[in-house]
């Protein structure tokens, strides 16, 4: 398309625990050539980590801060293990800067507010409390995994409150860029971060990696996944998901092809909460674990959130690294 060009690609170093790339911080912008580009063409060109500057706020001085939002869950002690370690580790990157985590699920927040006595805002309560702060910079980032329905949600709570502010930023999910018009490969940096906790694999061994699914068109990820998986090797490694495709029934006749008899099911989701408890790995007949014992495979399950995994975790942070520097640059 020749009305947009790519301005910036920075990359940015992964931990050194695993030793590959991790996501680069790119974006574009209009040509020279367009000179009555609309609101709408404008939002458009907005690929990537998306930055606005409100001009009426310009006088203001600058006070940052960085609101991390996620989804969240009701399961404490992986909620411990995953979200709030890695909001640890991103405050650990920003000595004295504010950092706010907000969960976008009401329900989650109500449960936990009664049963723990913790207050959980919303993004947008979250967004509310920093302008009445003080706050006039403010870097927003998810612990999203793809950019699908709930990473939809944070981009709208972005484009609604983004001239509450002098400046604000939105950074990308785990997985957003896929090596296109020279971006990095966040796929195949998140498959090499997760298969440092896959068992070492022999001919009748399988991993199945439990994604979530969504109903938005992103869900077509998972299939980029799984091709970057083949690539590396791992064609004994199979993605499926709990509300998307591929099913569950997708892939039984594919470990059986491959003459699989031993399984590992393990979540690809921040935490290990509801799905992996109780759809993947619960005792009851209509669980994952349950369906493949009655197809005759031997069943293990990880339960653990990908907020566990140490390299992951660091992908994470990265992605905050990214909303930050946009929220400094000049």
């Amino acid at each position: 398309m020749k009305s947009l060009k790519k301005y910036a690609a920075v990359a940015m170093a992964c931990a050194a625990l695993v030793g590959f790339a991790a996501t680069s911080h790119a974006a574009y912008q209009l040509s020279d050539e367009v000179k009555t580009a609309t609101p709408a063409l404008l939002m458009a060109t907005q690929i990537g980590i998306k930055t606005n500057e409100n001009a009426a706020l310009a006088n203001l001085p600058d006070k940052d801060a960085i609101l991390v939002m996620s989804f969240g869950t009701t399961f404490k002690d992986t909620r411990e293990k995953t979200i709030d370690a890695t909001v640890n580790a991103i405050k650990a990157a920003h000595p004295g800067v504010k950092v706010v985590t907000a969960f976008t699920s009401h329900i989650i927040i109500d449960r936990i507010k009664a049963n723990e006595g913790i207050s959980y805002p919303t993004p947008e309560e979250a967004i509310a409390q920093l302008k009445a702060g003080g706050y006039t910079r403010i870097a927003m980032t998810s612990l999203d995994i793809i950019p699908g329905m709930e990473y939809a949600y944070k981009d709208a709570v972005f484009q609604l409150h983004k001239n509450d502010f002098k400046k604000a930023t939105f950074g990308t999910p785990l997985m957003y860029w896929q090596g296109q018009e020279g971006q990095a490969d966040d796929i195949t940096a998140t498959m090499k971060a997760v298969s440092t906790q896959f068992p070492k694999l022999g001919k009748k061994d399988a991993v199945l990696v439990m994604a979530h699914g969504t109903p938005h068109p992103a869900n077509a990820y998972y299939a980029v996944m799984q091709d970057r998986l083949n690539e590396m090797g791992l064609n004994n490694v199979l993605i499926f998901s709990v509300e998307g495709w591929p099913h569950l029934e997708t892939v039984i006749p594919q470990l059986k092809a491959k003459g699989i008899k031993n399984v590992t099911l393990m979540p690809l989701m921040m935490v290990a909460g509801d799905h992996a408890n109780n759809d993947m790995a619960g005792d009851e007949p209509d669980s994952f674990k349950s369906i493949l014992e009655n197809e005759g495979f031997k069943v293990n399950a990880y339960i653990h959130g990908l907020g566990e995994n140490e390299a992951v975790r660091q992908l994470f942070v990265d992605k905050a690294e990214q909303a930050w520097d946009a929220l400094q640059a000049k």
